[in-house]
């Protein structure tokens, strides 16, 4: 059908609205889009089928109509003990995988008794100091039955290698085990700041890992590309798409010129993590966005051939960032829209929130709310019976197109810049968010931007919520613990190991065959740390302003 479309408040001889629409990033949104819109776009380069390049669609051909998302809870509290007891509840409610939540303390390379981990043992998630402690939190769960997530990042490497003892403690061999570590340590850099060492030695440590992973473990994912902890620092939709990618190419850069690997080798291992943030259509349109331009990177800059490698395999989690203190069932509502977005933007696995994460860690009756919300999404809402149906909106599809063409913008002045390396030496993506998020934040202050229950919709009184708590009894429960394992263990061997991970550092081994040496003896994950911060340095944030 051929015709021109006229925009209201002109031919129709109605007013333009004064008020400015927007997205949650500032992007203007027009009040009305028509096939004008979208006129330049060619349907089998830009859009496609699912599961054709360049994947707009997403990445299977039957998507969920062949299989579910993942439904992955990021959980861990207090004890390994007390954490398998909530896996196990999570899987007897129909959880399908797991995603361990690690303390501060062991997100930061420091064992229980450090003076560094008083006050903050098992506070924001479980506390994992040796192999002991991962053989209690996965206790009764069989490796090759489950996939597994960890959001570490510094010491990723020593966690991992605890996943990969534990699972030759059951018997599993290696290539039956799947799930995915996040150590992505260019984010931290520039949004979540857990970092231990200096910026060569991590990317030259996440490298280790992958080139491990492709020889060993052939259906873990070693890195987890994250845009999360970029959204959450205060990014745009656009800046975490970009800095994401970015992020990517400068690790695929990596592993090529570091390891000589070819890039199909690895590249169908690599994953990513993205943000749900509130705005319906622009987090929808940010994965489809991110999906074309990864497919395109990989296939036309590293000359990738498989087209496993031009996939963008992603898990997503609703957006912490977005959910208030005030008025916390109001959470419920959020999480379920985010959570809609990214099953309608086709993500491969999704955590949902739970509504008291502003308050607390969630407690029982929270996660299994916020689980529950995958699963009436999944079996009752009937968007699993047709394949990515919102393709083809001159809505959707213009606004897929404007975020690829900003993201390619800042690529492109990475790239100028010497790559994302330099870029967050020289503190660009820093700088960048930082003023993204204080600009929100005075759009929130103007009432600009409205939030239901803070500034918008007040109540005077609220009905307080049960929330969980970790008994404080729990530190000196597991201060006692790591000091029995250090006094019944062979503390020569924890020597000898400890020194040879040390040699294969300063001589530029890949060092995971000697972290799991180290953890296999009972090494501690600061021992393991301790000898990387002795050997490669630590790293100051200088900080940018």
């Amino acid at each position: 059908m051929k015709g021109t479309y006229e925009q209201p408040g002109q031919a129709t001889g109605g007013k333009e609205e004064s008020k400015r629409f927007s997205t949650v990033s500032d992007l203007e949104i027009k009040s009305l889009y028509t096939p004008e819109d979208i006129k330049d776009s060619d349907y089998e380069a830009d859009i496609g089928h699912p599961g054709s390049y360049p994947f707009t669609r997403g990445c299977q051909p039957d998507m969920y109509r062949g299989r579910l998302w993942t439904f992955r809870m990021f959980s861990g509290f207090g004890s390994a003990e007390d954490t398998n007891k909530r896996y196990h509840k999570l899987l007897d409610e129909g959880e399908t995988g797991l995603s361990v939540a690690f303390d501060f303390p062991t997100l930061m390379g420091y064992d229980s008794d450090s003076p560094r981990a008083h006050a903050e043992i098992g506070k924001c998630g479980v506390a994992i100091d040796t192999l002991f402690d991962y053989g209690v939190l996965f206790n009764k769960i069989p490796l090759d039955k489950v996939t597994t997530s960890q959001t570490i990042n510094p010491p990723a490497s020593i966690t991992w290698a605890m996943h990969l003892a534990l699972a030759d403690k059951q018997g599993v061999p290696w290539d039956k085990i799947g799930g995915t570590i996040q150590n992505d340590m260019l984010k931290e850099f520039v949004a979540q700041k857990t970092f231990m060492l200096p910026l060569e030695p991590s990317i030259k440590i996440v490298s280790d890992t992958i080139e491990f992973g492709t020889q060993y473990v052939p259906r873990w994912n070693t890195v987890s590309i994250s845009g999360y902890h970029i959204r959450e620092a205060g990014s745009t939709a656009v800046q975490e798409l970009a800095f994401t990618l970015a992020d990517g190419i400068a690790y695929v850069q990596d592993v090529i010129e570091r390891k000589k690997m070819d890039v199909d080798a690895f590249a169908p291992r690599l994953s990513f993590f993205f943000d749900s943030h509130i705005d319906f259509f622009e987090e929808i349109a940010k994965v489809r966005a991110a999906r074309r331009i990864w497919a395109r990177v990989m296939k036309e800059r590293f000359k990738a051939r498989d087209p496993r490698s031009w996939w963008m395999r992603f898990h997503s989690q609703t957006a912490g960032c977005s959910l208030t203190a005030q008025q916390p069932l109001n959470n419920i509502v959020r999480v379920a829209v985010q959570a809609l977005a990214m099953t309608l933007g086709g993500t491969q696995s999704l955590h949902t929130d739970s509504f008291d994460e502003t308050l607390a860690l969630p407690s029982d009756q929270a996660v299994t709310v916020a689980l529950r919300t995958q699963q009436i999404i999944a079996d009752e809402t009937g968007i699993i019976n047709t394949i990515d149906p919102l393709a083809g909106s001159y809505f959707v599809e213009a606004l897929t197109n404007e975020m690829e063409e900003k993201a390619l913008e800042y690529i492109e002045k990475i790239d100028k810049m010497g790559g994302m390396l330099a870029a967050i030496e020289q503190g660009f993506p820093q700088m960048e968010i930082s003023e993204a998020a204080y600009n929100y934040q005075k759009q929130v202050d103007r009432g600009d931007k409205v939030l239901v229950g803070v500034n918008k919709y007040i109540s005077e009184e609220e009905t307080p919520i049960e929330t969980l708590k970790i008994d404080e009894k729990l530190e000196e429960k597991q201060i006692k613990c790591v000091q029995e394992v250090r006094r019944t263990r062979d503390n020569r061997t924890v020597a000898r190991t400890l020194n040879e991970l040390r040699q294969a550092c300063k001589d530029d081994k890949n060092v995971m065959p000697y972290v799991i040496e180290a953890v296999r003896a009972y090494a501690t994950e600061q021992e393991i740390c301790d000898v990387y911060r002795e050997v490669y340095g630590e790293y100051r944030d200088p900080g940018f302003y």
